[in-house]
């Protein structure tokens, strides 16, 4: 079995070894070229990619949401992947995109945060500061023509203050009371949008999550990429809190009438 993700999808030559041990001078034309021979590669796009990640305020902090699925291209490659990232104890950073780029922001953030605690000056970071970080980290990768391939969103609640933005891989930022990343953010945006907005320090933790809830389903039925195991972050002054997988129910028996599915022609 080949291990090597660049060689995927193509036909294999049992006339040339695949793990070839050929010099680079005298391998034949036909051998698999070696990705690295260059020297340093800069990413050209996402291999292994997550989808949407969905957010709103509610009236006792912030809740997030995204499923447990990484897709190697249109294959569902990855089925327990948790997208959602405990950073510190008032943070969460929710990543769509690259998920090889976004374990290393994983890496980075938690460094930073041992960094912090080693300090011994008795401060935290808080979603600020870490949002803030993450922007300033984001476009300078941009500005290297290296980008990290992620669109992410950081919630937090510290100081009774709660925190809700975005950053994406130029560094672009902007906050709103319901934010979505991938497709969610054109199928399940108006929807937090129509349910959340204006009711933000009204709307209580059970309403919050029945809102999350169905805006998942939704987009279990409407985005290819998507899969019907989430997990679900909250963020209150009580700390953070991410759960296990969830499971959507769903139902398909509507798709029967549908014109074009299954028997169903006329």
């Amino acid at each position: 079995m080949d291990h090597f993700p660049l060689n995927w999808g193509r036909p294999r030559n049992d006339a040339v070894d695949s793990y070839s041990t050929y010099p680079i001078t005298q391998r034949p034309n036909h051998a698999p070229k070696d990705a690295f021979s260059a020297g340093i590669q800069h990413t050209q796009q996402p291999i292994v990619t997550g989808t949407s990640v969905l957010a709103i305020k509610f009236k006792d902090g912030i809740m997030m949401a995204a499923d447990n699925l990484a897709s190697y291209g249109s294959l569902a490659r990855f089925r327990d992947i948790q997208r959602l990232h405990a950073v510190g104890e008032h943070t969460v950073l929710g990543a769509g995109g690259d998920m090889s780029d976004f374990q290393y922001i994983q890496s980075i953030l938690d460094e930073l945060m041992i960094d912090e605690f080693a300090a011994g000056d008795g401060h935290a970071l808080g979603p600020a500061e870490v949002h803030n970080y993450l922007s300033e980290l984001m476009y300078a990768r941009r500005s290297k023509m290296n980008p990290l391939w992620n669109a992410m969103l950081v919630g937090g609640f510290k100081d009774g203050q709660r925190f809700l933005a975005y950053v994406d891989m130029l560094g672009t930022t902007y906050s709103a009371s319901t934010l979505a990343t991938g497709y969610g953010a054109h199928i399940a945006q108006p929807l937090l949008r129509r349910a959340v907005e204006g009711r933000e320090d009204t709307l209580d933790e059970e309403e919050a999550r029945k809102i999350i809830e169905q805006s998942m389903k939704v987009l279990f039925y409407r985005d290819a990429r998507s899969l019907d195991k989430y997990q679900i972050a909250t963020i209150t002054a009580a700390g953070v809190h991410i759960s296990d997988s969830l499971q959507i129910e769903t139902s398909w028996s509507f798709a029967e009438g549908l014109r074009g599915y299954g028997a169903q022609t006329q």
